[in-house]
């Protein structure tokens, strides 16, 4: 009797799903002057695909390598909109939707530094009120929010894990997510610790979910006339920019902004693009490695 050895080949692309809609998820239209102008993504619920797949993003052959899937970062813990206590009644009732995320606009709420953190929950909901019924937006203009003890709040309906299209960065709204640290960052401004980490948390996550190093640099296409750049116009930002890249404006303030190249490494540290953080920058506890958490 003789045996065969067998060798399986499997060769042709595998489709994996990235991320699905949840169920019955509304989608949804931001509104005002922020709004893209270039055509967008909308599933709406009685229209929800069973997966949301890019079907132009690159999926790995199986073959006789091992395959090298993207880079993943952990999920941060989030603050729900339902835990603010956000009024669900002022919102726009849908959403749009970008087929993903490539960049990370950083932003600050020009709001009052001294503020107790148990109090942010009032600010995000006069934030909220501020954004949605006197400029117009739908919803509240940021995907995130971070406070100075380093807590990240949703911001902006849709799903936090999904590529909701928001208002905070005129021309350049659609495939990009906008993270507010609350507080005015001019230039003297102490950044916590905690504030930057979290930031950094956040943008890792966002970025990992499409294979995005965050220290690399991606290219943008204008929406607006308004921006930086002419609509239509395609421009290089990098992975991790301020809210000043895109548009004219001050924000995030002179401070922040000057710290965005240490978040940018602690960022790509999550996400194992590089050996470790930046010295002397100590990631939290619950994202760190285990060759970073083993002294």
């Amino acid at each position: 009797m003789r045996l065969y050895r067998i060798a399986l080949w499997v060769t042709a692309p595998v489709a994996v799903p990235l991320m699905a809609a949840p169920p019955g998820a509304t989608t949804a239209r931001a509104v005002g002057d922020t709004t893209p102008e270039g055509p967008l993504a909308v599933w709406r619920a009685d229209t929800v695909p069973k997966s949301s797949v890019d079907s132009a993003l690159p999926f790995p052959a199986l073959g006789a390598r091992s395959v090298a899937f993207p880079r993943a970062a952990p999920r941060p813990a989030i603050v729900s909109r339902a835990q603010w206590r956000a009024d669900e009644t002022k919102r726009d009732a849908h959403a749009h939707y970008s087929q993903r995320v490539t960049a990370v606009f950083i932003h600050h709420t020009d709001t009052p530094n001294g503020y107790d953190c148990a109090d942010v929950p009032r600010t995000l909901r006069n934030l909220y009120t501020g954004q949605t019924r006197d400029r117009g937006w739908g919803d509240l203009g940021y995907n995130f929010l971070v406070d100075k003890c380093g807590t990240i709040y949703e911001g902006r309906a849709g799903g936090t894990d999904r590529p909701v299209v928001g208002s905070h960065t005129l021309g350049f709204n659609q495939g990009t997510t906008g993270i507010a640290a609350i507080g005015t960052f001019g230039r003297g401004t102490p950044v916590t610790a905690a504030m930057e980490q979290s930031i950094a948390a956040l943008a890792a996550w966002k970025l990992g979910l499409n294979g995005i190093d965050p220290t690399s640099k991606v290219r943008l296409t204008s929406t607006n006339d308004k921006s930086r750049y002419t609509k239509g116009s395609s421009t290089e930002f990098d992975a991790i920019s301020g809210h000043r890249d895109g548009f004219a404006t001050n924000c995030p303030g002179d401070a922040l902004f000057a710290r965005l190249p240490t978040i940018r490494k602690i960022a790509a540290g999550l996400l194992g693009r590089s050996a470790r953080a930046p010295s002397g920058v100590a990631l939290p506890a619950g994202l760190q490695s285990p060759q970073q958490t083993s002294h």
